[in-house]
């Protein structure tokens, strides 16, 4: 059984751009779940991660500028977060690289977890935040 990231209320950090780009990253993470489930060749993996990253990096880019422009107290925290999600990655896509395997029951699960816990733990905190002054 394949178990996709669903979208629901949780997820809402109510920062319009940034619920529009984490319903983006979450739509790349469950069509890499289906390509990975489905036994797809290594190298259509390889992309929709290296694609995943990519996104994943301009997202927390954006989402730190924008913390950054409204003086977050957590940006420090959130930023370090942001950098220990995207070195797992890029060792991931290292991996397919090199011709070794990466576990992929391992990485769905790191994804589906980093995902849930990010988006409907520590950014629900900024949303808050954010909110109180004044962004939406």
């Amino acid at each position: 059984m394949t178990l996709l990231l669903p979208w629901s209320r949780a997820c809402n950090v109510g920062v319009q751009a940034m619920d529009d780009q984490h319903a983006i990253m979450m739509d790349t993470m469950n069509e890499l779940r289906l390509l990975l489930v489905g036994g797809a060749r290594p190298a259509a993996a390889d992309e929709l991660l290296k694609k995943l990253i990519e996104f994943t990096r301009m997202h927390f880019w954006s989402e730190e500028q924008l913390l950054e422009q409204h003086g977050f107290p957590g940006l420090a925290g959130h930023r370090a977060e942001h950098q220990r999600l995207l070195a797992q990655l890029q060792e991931s896509v290292r991996r397919l690289q090199r011709g070794e395997a990466v576990h992929r029951g391992d990485l769905l699960c790191f994804l589906h977890d980093w995902f849930v816990g990010h988006v409907e733990g520590l950014d629900q905190q900024y949303g808050t935040w954010l909110n109180e002054h004044g962004v939406y």
